[in-house]
């Protein structure tokens, strides 16, 4: 999957998690954040990214460059995604599927708000084991990079489109005579 140029478009942020993080020293405590943050332009493109500093803001920029930097391009059909797929980072798993017209984003925690900014309208996730939004929004980020459409997949093996989905190419002949019937039609 190729990388995105950031630069070009205007972008959406959302905090996805904070956390406070202490460390003991001899002298005694110091306070630092970690800021999960998503990066997109919700139109097929998203990122996401972490950073780690003393003060929340300085943590939330470092956060949104490091986003702005792993940007991917999202492969959708309409408002959703291809296909089914299941990824896993760690002990967290991602699973999503497809949804019909209407549905929406049925997701939740960390996977909603990347697959709002990337601007997938209609799907179904759950989020399988470890709860640690971290490993849940990786997770996410691969099943979007592992995403691809059924033209592209029978072009690396050799394929005709009816050969790999023999229900894409008869929907697609419906549609075409559909198209035709309506033309045909006498204009009222």
């Amino acid at each position: 999957m190729a990388k995105f140029n950031a630069e070009a478009v205007e972008l959406e942020e959302q905090i996805i998690r904070t956390n406070k993080v202490q460390k003991t020293h001899k002298g005694g405590r110091t306070l630092s954040w970690s800021v999960l943050i998503a990066v997109g332009d919700r139109n097929g493109h998203v990122g996401i990214g972490l950073g780690k500093a003393r003060a929340i803001p300085d943590a939330i920029r470092k956060a949104s460059e490091a986003a702005r930097k792993s940007m991917i391009e999202v492969t959708m059909v309409g408002s959703t995604i291809p296909h089914e797929i299941e990824m896993n980072y760690g002990a967290a798993k991602v699973r999503m599927k497809p949804a019909s017209e209407g549905t929406g984003v049925v997701a939740g925690g960390a996977v909603r708000p990347i697959l709002e900014l990337a601007g997938v309208r209609d799907v179904l996730a759950k989020s399988l084991g470890s709860p640690n939004a971290i490993n849940t929004a990786k997770a996410a980020m691969r099943c979007l990079t592992g995403l691809r459409k059924a033209e592209d997949v029978c072009r690396l093996r050799g394929m005709e489109p009816g050969e790999l989905v023999p229900w894409m190419v008869k929907k697609q002949a419906d549609e075409a005579a559909e198209a035709v019937v309506e033309e045909a039609k006498p204009a009222e």
